[in-house]
């Protein structure tokens, strides 16, 4: 099927879906009121996650629907091309196989080969730290370890680690920088011993702006400890490509873990850019996530559409986003170490498909991208939930609960997945006008104060929302959950028609920081800029 035919065939299925969604009232009280058994029909699992998608406004003619616009995308084809190793990402030219990162058994490709070799290093590095038969140039041994990198150098590895709590090694902590500003590097140093502290550079092309200053900045700081250039290397390994830049900064050659051209930063934690979740939690349950991610490798690759996880998740967004006019979704974690999973994820869709054009350079006629955004339950029930239930804008909610306690207090395990279970029913259920002046009635209000204070308790519901389970939050399942929705993107591309791949528009902002910068030193000049960037250069820099 020619590029031609599948743009024709994406604007010809949204007309048809709007078409749909112009035929019926939406009710999704209705929808369970008819159908006793929705609940059954519109869930399914996998690799130890189970997905109740039935709080959302589809009958099983609008999922029809959506499963034949993803037959006419030639899903099938692309999910293939993708695992295959074929080049889908076509605007820089190379293959996008953080799959192979996490293959099981013996290595079939050349890709999976340099991955077992991966492997091999990092066990053998992971051991040495953990024994403290690496030590630092004093000879005592390593109990901190400081992650600099940013993007997906730092999301992915920084959140795993969060998540993955209860296997922290007691001997070892686990520290990221990402930002520029000169705090972050400072106050994670503070009150740490360079003595004790190992840098991880995480760089591919180890020229990142932020990346480079923050380990400079660190590499002075190790110095000015007492350390000899010549004795840097015990302080310092190094997660790039670059293996001349990382040598010349003092990074032994064997301390130079590799990064490919076919792993994207926001699919990187996989590779040794998740060597920080290994040193944290052992080796041993870094192989643990990968065996997750593969489990739903599988299963995104081998489930009919109807029942795939990934594939129904990203319809249900392409559907809100296409016909109901959504411009962002929450993402909900009731899992305090899942804190930082919504900023993991903001970057994984809003980087993939936040784009213009498709494919072919052509303009996109429909929307693209959601904003992504949310925090960890129960703490944003009591901030902007509120935005979710009385709001004018419809924004759909995906909540992830965890069936196993994470702690001992299992009264409070209970309390927390009551709220989450509660949240998505009164999104779908509301309160009306009418139940409104009834409860206050009952409460002791006069019938006039009932109706003058009824329209601001009145709750529209009727708002959607996916449900996640995951049996227990451990290495496994937390691998199984990244691996869901970085392919659940990747069919959200599919169905855009666009290259979730590249980021183009990431690049300009660094191009004109580098001109900025010059430009305050009186390098750069600044004739040709508005006079809004002159002005903020003069009060700024």
């Amino acid at each position: 099927m020619t590029s031609e035919t599948l743009a024709l065939s994406r604007v010809a299925a949204i007309s048809r879906l709007k078409s749909h969604f112009d035929q019926h009232k939406w009710s999704l009280r209705e929808l369970f009121a008819t159908d006793p058994r929705r609940a059954e029909k519109f869930s399914t699992g996998a690799a130890g996650i189970y997905l109740d998608y039935s709080k959302n406004h589809l009958r099983e003619d609008t999922l029809e629907l959506l499963l034949e616009y993803a037959e006419e995308q030639d899903l099938n084809r692309q999910i293939s091309a993708l695992l295959s190793g074929a080049r889908v990402n076509n605007t820089e030219h190379r293959p996008a196989l953080h799959t192979a990162l996490r293959f099981q058994g013996q290595p079939q490709t050349e890709q999976e080969r340099a991955v077992k070799d991966c492997r091999k290093q990092m066990k053998q590095f992971t051991e040495s730290v953990h024994s403290h038969s690496w030590r630092g140039f004093s000879d005592k041994p390593i109990r901190h370890i400081v992650n600099i990198g940013i993007g997906g150098s730092d999301l992915g590895p920084r959140m795993a680690v969060e998540a993955l709590k209860p296997w922290h090694k007691n001997s070892i902590n686990v520290h990221f920088v990402a930002n520029i500003d000169g705090a972050d590097l400072s106050d994670t140093l503070a009150g740490i011993d360079a003595e004790e502290t190992l840098f991880v550079i995480a760089s591919k092309s180890f020229s990142t702006l932020e990346t480079r200053e923050n380990a400079l900045s660190a590499r002075r700081w190790v110095l000015s400890a007492g350390c000899e250039e010549s004795q840097l290397a015990k302080h310092f390994v190094a997660v790039s490509s670059n293996i001349t830049a990382a040598q010349d900064f003092g990074i032994a050659p064997e301390n130079i873990f590799p990064m490919w051209d076919w792993i994207g930063g926001r699919y990187s934690l996989w590779s040794a850019i998740g060597l920080p979740i290994a040193l944290a939690c052992g080796y041993d349950a870094f192989a643990q996530l990968l065996q997750g991610a593969n489990a739903m490798d599988q299963h995104f690759s081998q489930a009919p559409f109807s029942a795939n996880l990934p594939v129904l998740m990203a319809l249900t967004q392409f559907w809100y986003r296409q016909c109901w006019n959504t411009s962002s979704q929450a993402i909900l974690p009731y899992a305090q170490r899942l804190s930082r999973f919504p900023a993991w994820l903001q970057q994984l869709d809003m980087e993939s498909l936040g784009k213009g054009v498709d494919k072919d350079g052509q303009a996109l006629g429909y929307p693209s991208g959601s904003a992504i955004w949310g925090s960890e339950g129960t703490n944003g029930q009591h901030s902007f939930l509120q935005l979710l239930h009385q709001g004018t804008d419809l924004i759909p909610a995906d909540f992830i609960a965890v069936k196993e306690p994470t702690s001992e207090l299992l009264e409070q395990h209970r309390w927390l997945q009551a709220c989450c279970i509660s949240q998505s029913q009164a999104l779908l259920q509301g309160k009306s006008l009418h139940e409104a002046r009834q409860e206050l009635e009952e409460a002791g209000h006069t019938h006039r104060e009932a109706h003058a204070l009824a329209p601001h308790k009145v709750i529209p519901g009727n708002r959607s929302s996916n449900t996640l389970i995951l049996e227990r939050l451990d290495p496994f399942h937390l691998g199984s959950l990244l691996a869901l929705y970085e392919h659940k993107v990747f069919v959200g591309g599919c169905l855009l028609g666009i290259n979730p791949f590249d980021q183009w528009g990431v690049e300009l902002g660094k191009q004109l920081s580098a001109k900025i910068h010059g430009a305050a030193e009186g390098k750069v000049p600044q004739d040709d800029w508005d006079s809004s960037t002159r002005s903020l250069i003069k009060k700024l820099l």
